[in-house]
């Protein structure tokens, strides 16, 4: 059994057969009322559309590739396959070609993961699910489950970190309104509500993730700068006329906001606002160029 587990990252067909023949084309026929659910399928939502694409492509050419499936009692639970057995459900076929392995409940759960993730076919809030998961089950640790699906413990430990996310943002990571690079970023916003904001901020305003990050870095500096103000009140230094002819000047070069904050006699800032992504682009090519 160790040498099965250990072939896990070089894919599904690895595990099955040992990496050396392919799935054997003439495989058994199965009547799909005889084929169980795999509970340890991490891919909980299927794309209806691409379902019936491939229905159509099922009626006209059949099922390419063999469904793989374990004896169950009198039944039979399926492996790997769960996306054509409901696209020939779909095309309203009866039967359907499998192929019988014999797996314990470990290699299930590692067979799914590999389709499933190695296929890219999960989002990242799946693949997290189904990373936590299979740890939690069989007592494996991040390094071993890396190693199993032939990537880094770095990659596994980011996508663990996404289910600490609040449920909002990890809908919208689920339903690709944010990216995986959004989520990173959120995750290190600990105040829920904060974060559930910012997320919403990012859909609204199609945000990059450059701009979620500028923006956050502004709204941290905020605070601090009142507090500085607060305490200094004697501190503050009038603009002279040729410190709001550059910010007039800046402001018409640039087209956006542009304040000039004086702190001290040769000490202050210059904010730069802006109000959409194309002005963040515009903005940061002006200043690199």
């Amino acid at each position: 059994m160790e040498a099965t587990k250990a072939r896990l990252g070089r894919g599904l067909d690895a595990l099955i057969s040992g990496g050396n023949d392919p799935i054997p084309t003439g495989a058994a026929q199965l009547a799909i009322t005889q084929i169980q659910h795999n509970p340890y399928q991490p891919r909980k939502q299927f794309d209806e559309e691409e379902l019936l694409q491939l229905a159509e492509s099922i009626k006209e050419h059949g099922i390419l590739q063999p469904l793989v499936v374990r004896a169950n009692g009198e039944q039979f639970q399926l492996i790997a396959g769960e996306r054509r057995l409901k696209a020939a459900q779909l095309a309203g076929l009866t039967q359907v070609p499998v192929h019988l392995v014999e797996f314990n409940d470990q290699q299930v759960f590692e067979a799914a993961l590999a389709e499933n993730i190695q296929r890219a076919d999960l989002n990242p809030i799946e693949k997290a699910q189904g990373f936590k998961d299979y740890l939690d089950r069989f007592q494996m640790s991040q390094e071993q489950l890396a190693a199993k699906l032939g990537i880094d413990r770095t990659s596994v430990s980011n996508l663990l970190g996404l289910l600490n996310l609040v449920p909002e943002v990890q809908s919208a990571v689920r339903l690709g309104q944010i990216s995986l690079g959004h989520a990173k970023v959120l995750k290190g916003i600990t105040d829920a509500a904060r974060q559930t904001s910012l997320c919403k901020q990012v859909v609204l305003q199609s945000l990059s993730v450059r701009a979620l990050e500028a923006l956050i870095k502004e709204q941290d500096a905020a605070p601090v700068e009142a507090v500085v103000s607060e305490k200094t009140p004697s501190e503050k230094f009038e603009k002279t006329a040729h410190v709001t002819g550059i910010e007039n000047e800046l402001r018409q070069k640039l087209a956006v906001r542009v304040e000039i904050k004086v702190k001290a006699q040769d000490r202050g800032q210059i904010v730069l606002g802006f109000d959409s992504n194309d002005d963040f682009e515009r903005l940061v090519a002006a200043l690199q160029g």
